[in-house]
């Protein structure tokens, strides 16, 4: 086996190895371009896996519309089903400031009754250089199903609706325990339609004003192209 031996060239900025025919050689502009490629394969990384992520949660998603008894679709509509290229800058940290004292509010659905929630917090954050806000609501009714029991209800519109998006706008859910120290993270990704956007028949909230959006939110559940029954 050959030794290595690690000799102080004469110029600081080289060191040789002998014994196996390998040099590094540690200027500092080699340096900085390693850590920018270790940067770029970090970041690559993360973005593919992210992907991945979302694309897992829209076939979860798709699935849910064809084992569900109360759903508005066949399996043979989902290829009218349309989704925005995952994006995580469309994934934000908002500050979250939850509200007390509050009183249940009537908010309108799409079939002209109303349902009660609750404002439950204040969700503020920065997208696209801009610092927006959004209320995040409980029901007043309490869901017997634990799997709802936490849940939290974030409709919202924004300036794609009824371009590129459902012009209803579209909703998020968010569980009580995603909230730690007074942070959440929004994923419009996981943006989706009501169900009022594929059949006439259902009763949807209709987003308040106060969460309506003065930007385009491109991510998440695009416009449905088949025909709403």
């Amino acid at each position: 086996m050959n030794e290595v031996k690690c000799i102080q060239a004469s110029t600081p900025a080289i060191t040789t190895f002998e014994g196996n025919g390998l040099s590094d050689f540690r200027t500092p502009g080699l340096i900085k371009y390693l850590t920018i490629f270790l940067l770029l394969l970090s970041t690559a990384t993360f973005a593919q896996s992210y992907q991945q992520e979302i694309e897992q949660h829209l076939e979860a998603y798709k699935l849910d519309f064809i084992e569900n008894p109360r759903s508005p679709l066949k399996k043979a509509d989902l290829k009218n089903l349309h989704f925005f290229a995952a994006d995580i800058n469309y994934k934000v940290t908002a500050k979250v400031q939850i509200l007390t004292d509050q009183k249940p509010i009537k908010i309108p659905t799409s079939g002209g009754e109303a349902k009660k929630f609750y404002r439950y917090a204040k969700a503020t954050f920065t997208l696209n250089g801009k610092e927006l806000q959004l209320t995040l609501f409980k029901s007043e009714i309490p869901s017997s199903n634990p799997k709802y029991r936490d849940l939290l209800f974030l409709p919202f519109t924004d300036e794609s609706n009824h371009q590129t998006t459902y012009g209803g706008g579209r909703y998020l859910d968010i569980n009580l325990n995603e909230i730690k120290e007074g942070l959440l993270e929004i994923d419009f990704n996981k943006a989706y339609n009501p169900y009022c956007a594929y059949s006439h028949g259902y009763q949807c909230p209709v987003p308040p004003q106060e969460n309506d959006l003065p930007i385009q939110i491109l991510a998440g559940e695009k416009s449905y192209t088949g025909k709403v029954r």
